[in-house]
């Protein structure tokens, strides 16, 4: 997920995170199921966001897909994440661009973290992301109903198209 924000303040209420995050269990892969997207993702088929904790504390991040199709070329981005809130591992910095970090907010996270969202307190982006590549009717409907109550303008919501292989 790219987000090219450049400003690091952030503006309108807050956006509450979930109250802890095992930082651990949350590295791995995670599909892109849906997204307000930023500019270089609205074409994005096959999104998979991927993290890995490194030694310093960071997590680096891999962001591919397919650009305009299933088939298209792929693209690759590697921003780093740097822990914001420690007692929680919910906020983090995202940079892309040194020396910006763009809010990257830990929203939703089922136990079993097989699904979480990511929002900003911006509501500009946000993405719904799953370790597998489909997700069920009810649970995104469910995701749905917790983005409106954040205050999300759904109509911007994209579904990322995912080749189930």
């Amino acid at each position: 997920m790219i987000v090219f924000s450049i400003s690091a303040c952030t503006t309108g209420s807050p956006i509450h995170t979930v109250d802890a995050v095992n930082i651990e269990q949350f590295m791995g892969d995670w599909y892109v199921i849906a997204s307000i997207p930023t500019s270089i993702e609205k074409e994005a088929y096959n999104a998979i966001e991927s993290y890995r904790l490194a030694e310093d504390g960071t997590i680096e991040t891999t962001f591919t897909f397919n650009k305009g199709a299933f088939e298209g070329p792929l693209k690759t981005y590697r921003p780093r994440g740097f822990i914001r809130d420690k007692q929680s591992n919910a906020v983090w910095g995202m940079q892309f661009f040194w020396p910006f970090k763009a809010e990257y907010r830990i929203i939703y996270l089922t136990e079993d973290y097989s699904q979480t969202v990511i929002g900003r307190t911006k509501r500009d982006y946000v993405w719904i992301m799953a370790r597998k590549p489909a997700m069920s009717e009810e649970d995104y409907n469910r995701i749905l109903d917790f983005l409106k109550a954040q205050g999300y303008d759904l109509s911007k919501l994209r579904k990322v198209p995912q080749q189930v292989k």
